[in-house]
C-alpha cells in the first residue's frame, strides 16, 4: 500500500481534474479542458446587432427610394459571418429580419402587408449570413486577396438580400405588391426585376467597398 504521508501532490487547476500517477512517489492532479462561452462571439454579435438595430430604429439603415426603402442593414450581416462564422452572420440576420418586421409592424408604409411576414423580413437575412461565410472562404482560398475577396462577399452577400426579400415578395405576394405602387398587376414581374435593378445594385456596390475595407483591417490585425 502506497504511503500517502510521503507522496507528493501537485495540483495544477482543482476545478476539474483527474488522477495521474506518475510513480508511487509522485501523484499528480492534472485539469481538463473546461468548455467556456465564447465571449469573443458573444461580444461581436452584440456590437452587431446593436449596430442592426440602431441602423433600423434611427432610420439611419434605410435609403428611400419611392415607395421602398433600400437598406444597408445586411452589411453587419456580412461582417458577423467573415469574422465569426456562419452561426454569428445567422444570429445577426435574423436580429436585423426582427428589426424589419417590427419596424414595419410600429411605422407601418403601404408596403408593410409584406414585411410582416417571416418569409420575406427574417428568412432572407438569415441567409446572408451564410453565403457570405462560404463566399468569403472560397474566395480567399482562391485569390489569397482580403480587398478582392472582401469585394466579391460584399457584392454577393447584398444580392442575396435583395433578390431574397423582393423574390419572396413576388413569389407570395406580386400581384397585391405591385398594385400597392399603383401599378397594375399584370406588371408585377417588371416591376419587381426594376427595383432589383434600382435598389440591388447600389446596394451591392456600398456592401462591397464597407465589406473589404473591414477584410483588410481584419486581416491585418491577424498579422
Amino acid at each position: 500500500m502506497m504511503n500517502l504521508e510521503s507522496s507528493k501532490v501537485e495540483v495544477i487547476n482543482p476545478s476539474e481534474a483527474e488522477v495521474v500517477m506518475d510513480s508511487p512517489e509522485v501523484l499528480r492532479v492534472k485539469s481538463k479542458p473546461i468548455k467556456k462561452i465564447d465571449v469573443r462571439k458573444m461580444a461581436i454579435i452584440g456590437v452587431l446587432a446593436a449596430i442592426s438595430i440602431m441602423l433600423s430604429m434611427t432610420l439611419l439603415g434605410f435609403i428611400p427610394i419611392g415607395p421602398t426603402n433600400a437598406t444597408i442593414m445586411h452589411i453587419p450581416v456580412i461582417i458577423g459571418a467573415i469574422l465569426e462564422g456562419p452561426v454569428v452572420g445567422i444570429v445577426v440576420g435574423f436580429i436585423f429580419g426582427a428589426s424589419s418586421l417590427i419596424r414595419n409592424l410600429t411605422m407601418p408604409t403601404i408596403t408593410s402587408f409584406a414585411f410582416i411576414n417571416p418569409l420575406v423580413s427574417v428568412l432572407p437575412r438569415i441567409l446572408i449570413g451564410i453565403v457570405a461565410y462560404y463566399v468569403y472562404k472560397l474566395t480567399m482560398k482562391i485569390s489569397k486577396n482580403a480587398f478582392v475577396s472582401g469585394w466579391i462577399t460584399g457584392v454577393i452577400g447584398s444580392l442575396v438580400n435583395t433578390i431574397g426579400v423582393l423574390g419572396m415578395i413576388y413569389i407570395l405576394y406580386g400581384a397585391r405588391y405591385v398594385e400597392a405602387l399603383g401599378k397594375s398587376a399584370a406588371t408585377a414581374k417588371t416591376v419587381i426585376l426594376t427595383l432589383i435593378a434600382t435598389n440591388g445594385i447600389p446596394e451591392a456596390i456600398v456592401g462591397g467597398f464597407v465589406v473589404s475595407a473591414v477584410c483588410i483591417i481584419f486581416n491585418k490585425r491577424k498579422k
